[in-house]
């Protein structure tokens, strides 16, 4: 079975682990004990820059612009996903972050805000909805027009609510990332009728570019944070308090994802659908966009809620679209 594949691809056979949550866990392992420094520093962020670029580029040359336009015909679950994504999770995330203002550091806090803003995963979202048995067609429509209008709304949002002494976004930072994820994407969408094709029948590649781009990004955050000593600066219960804070916050959406889908009069299917787009948030997206936004010194800390929250939706995502597929959620309209 398609599904069936897909979650052991993601989450692995027995132990419900994905092999690369264990590549993450070690390019940050790898950032703390053995951080680069000096020139190497600077070519490890020269490369991280022509990476983030190339990212873009073949998410921009993978994307099928039909799938958007189609997309536009449920518009009724288009427009949940939308608002759920880019307005209810901003807000919960600006409120969290203030309960949590006196016990969290800033960098913390604004990684809190960050991930709020960004668009739902792509991948995951689809394979759970399929799981489910949920609406995948609506699924890949919610999730590409996510991912496509978050490339630039994502960075119009960090610029409007995410201010602070040690980090502003400023014009210079908004066309850094314009020219880094944006400019890459377009040519992407341009050139897809030529190279779309070859890229679709050479997954394996794309892929390794896609996951090693990440690890890439993920070792340089917590590399500048350890060359800034800013983790001896963020006690372990700082750390314990965020994953916490995370998994409360992941319950809450899919609660009110759930509450609000049920009463939109949304089918069955879609309202499956709506709650994996909704309430998953694209690490594959998002760090790439914080890396052109935050300074490296403050990066790492800046993107632990993102890794804390992905990793937590991951897991508990998957036991979900299992528990739906096991009832016949879709079928039962339960």
């Amino acid at each position: 079975m398609a599904g069936g594949r897909e979650v052991f691809a993601v989450f692995g056979k027995k132990v419900g682990i994905d092999p690369y949550m264990i590549m993450l866990l070690g390019a940050m392992t790898l950032g703390l004990l053995l951080p680069a420094s000096g020139a190497a520093a600077a070519v490890l962020g020269r490369v991280t820059y022509v990476a983030i670029a190339l990212l873009f580029f073949l998410y921009g040359a993978k994307l099928e612009p039909r799938a958007i336009r189609a997309g536009f015909l449920d518009w009724k679950l288009q427009v949940f996903v939308a608002l759920v994504t880019f307005v209810l999770f901003p807000l919960l995330c600006i409120v969290l972050s203030r309960l949590a203002g006196g016990v969290l550091r800033p960098e913390i806090l604004m990684g809190i805000v960050f991930l709020g803003i960004l668009p739902s995963t792509v991948q995951s979202s689809i394979a759970f909805t399929s799981i489910a048995n949920g609406n995948v067609a609506g699924a890949i429509c919610a999730a590409s027009i996510s991912n496509f209008a978050g490339v630039a709304l994502t960075p119009l949002l960090a610029a409007a609510l995410i201010s602070s002494d040690q980090v502003e976004i400023s014009f210079d930072a908004v066309l850094r990332i314009v020219v880094q994820i944006v400019l890459p994407f377009v040519a992407g969408q341009i050139v897809r009728p030529w190279i779309g094709p070859a890229l679709q029948r050479r997954r394996a590649m794309t892929l390794l570019v896609d996951r090693g781009s990440i690890l890439l990004i993920v070792y340089s955050a917590f590399s500048a944070g350890t060359a800034s000593g800013l983790w001896s600066e963020v006690p372990a219960m700082q750390i314990v308090i965020m994953v916490a804070a995370m998994a409360a916050l992941l319950l809450v959406v899919l609660g009110l994802a759930t509450f609000l889908a049920r009463a939109s009069g949304m089918d069955a299917q879609s309202r499956i659908a709506a709650l994996f787009c909704g309430s998953t948030k694209s690490l594959a997206s998002g760090l790439p966009i914080a890396a052109s936004i935050f300074p490296h010194a403050v990066l790492g800390a800046v993107v632990l809620p993102l890794m804390a929250y992905h990793m937590i939706q991951l897991l508990s995502c998957a036991a979900i679209s299992q528990r739906f597929s096991a009832k016949k959620w879709a079928e039962s309209q339960v």
